[in-house]
């Protein structure tokens, strides 16, 4: 096992009827930014309990930030960050909401006249940012428990990434209720990016992690029982509490300490939302499967290992155990409705050659657990979900 610290401050609120402790969370003289996303939180009662418990303090509300946050959005939203001296920020929603304002929060820092995008490709360091408290209405990112964001800009068909501890939320309110009334696939789209932040950080080289394994296999095993529930009944307390702790566990850190990390699934998928708009989860769906395959030979002992404790499969050759672990891999996506191949989405070939080429652009040529990923090998993972 690698060397490795540790720190993780953000303070979880989790259960039925949190969100009125917000008042007793955000800082007594703070100037809130209130933001959201396309409006749902005003149809499922949350908007009005935040605002309840927002009583006495001053705030500001931006509301209509995208799936897949849009740089020009929270350019606006920093506009007038500036303009109402705000504060606190405090995110109401899903992953991109809570991603576009980290963004946000480090954004409030960079000089007048420098691009804030700097941010994201890296050229600007963060070293400061604006304090975040959130209320998580859709389980997937893990973002409530992490400095990380992830921030697409339209004029560039560009969707990239950072992270930062100065952008760890101070506290997280992880109500399940708050997620009944989410659509299918919402859903469907939150449990296989959990899923695959696990993969992420587990299906790679051993190394020594036993601990760290398990815990990985357990959430695995557990997204795996608790899915089908959420489906037909997604007005379970139980099921949905254990689905929203399982997404936040996915990427909080913990799993991934000691450990050899891939996350080239998600740097080939983030290429994809980029150039055709294809939600996130459902471009890892893509992506993992071929990766598995392509990558067999560095992958293959943890493939085996997972495919062992998450689907028992023990029986056959190695590359026969690989083959069965990918296929219930695809059947367990699928069987969420979600697509594994590229076909539903009607992109052809030329996918495989534009994706690799914007990657070789920005100097990703060689990446993965292993650093083996060439752009070859991006085009090989790409044909093989044609």
């Amino acid at each position: 096992m690698n060397n490795f610290d540790f720190y993780n401050p953000v303070n979880i609120v989790f259960g039925k009827q949190t969100i009125a402790k917000l008042a007793q969370l955000i800082p007594t003289n703070a100037k809130v930014m209130l933001l959201y996303g396309g409006g749902s939180i005003k149809h499922n009662g949350v908007y009005d309990q935040v605002i309840a418990a927002l009583k006495g303090f001053s705030y500001v509300e931006f509301g209509g930030i995208e799936p897949n946050p849009r740089y020009e959005t929270m350019m606006k939203a920093l506009e007038l960050a500036k303009k109402e001296n705000v504060t606190f920020l405090l995110p109401v929603g899903g992953g991109s909401v809570i991603d576009g304002t980290k963004f946000l929060a480090a954004a409030m820092f960079v000089p007048e006249g420098t691009d804030p995008w700097g941010i994201l490709q890296g050229t600007i360091p963060v070293t400061k940012a604006l304090p975040i408290g959130t209320v998580l209405t859709l389980p997937a990112t893990g973002t409530e428990m992490n400095g990380n964001s992830v921030v697409s800009r339209n004029s560039t068909n560009e969707k990239l990434a950072f992270g930062s501890q100065f952008v760890m939320p101070q506290f997280s309110i992880l109500d399940p209720v708050t997620c009944f009334s989410l659509p299918d696939k919402q859903i469907a789209n939150g449990i296989v990016d959990a899923y695959i932040h696990v993969m992420e950080q587990y299906l790679t080289i051993p190394n020594n992690t036993p601990l760290q394994d398990r815990w990985a296999e357990s959430i695995l095993t557990t997204l795996v029982e608790v899915a089908p529930q959420i489906m037909k009944h997604k007005n379970n307390y139980d099921a949905m509490a254990t689905f929203m702790w399982s997404a936040t566990m996915a990427l909080n850190g913990i799993i991934s300490r000691g450990c050899i990390e891939d996350w080239s699934t998600h740097i080939i998928g983030h290429e994809l939302t980029a150039l055709y708009g294809i939600d996130h989860g459902r471009t890892l769906a893509i992506v993992l499967p071929g990766n598995m395959n392509i990558r067999r030979k560095v992958k293959g002992d943890k493939i085996i290992q997972y495919g062992e404790r998450v689907w028992n499969i023990t029986q056959g050759t190695d590359d026969e155990k690989i083959n069965k672990t990918i296929e219930k891999t695809v059947e367990f996506f699928e069987s969420l409705g979600v697509p594994t191949t590229l076909a539903p989405y009607n992109i052809g070939a030329d996918v495989c050659k534009t994706v690799s080429q914007r990657l070789t652009s920005r100097g990703l040529t060689k990446f993965g657990e292993a650093g083996d990923i060439t752009p070859e090998v991006v085009e090989a993972i790409l044909k093989d979900r044609l």
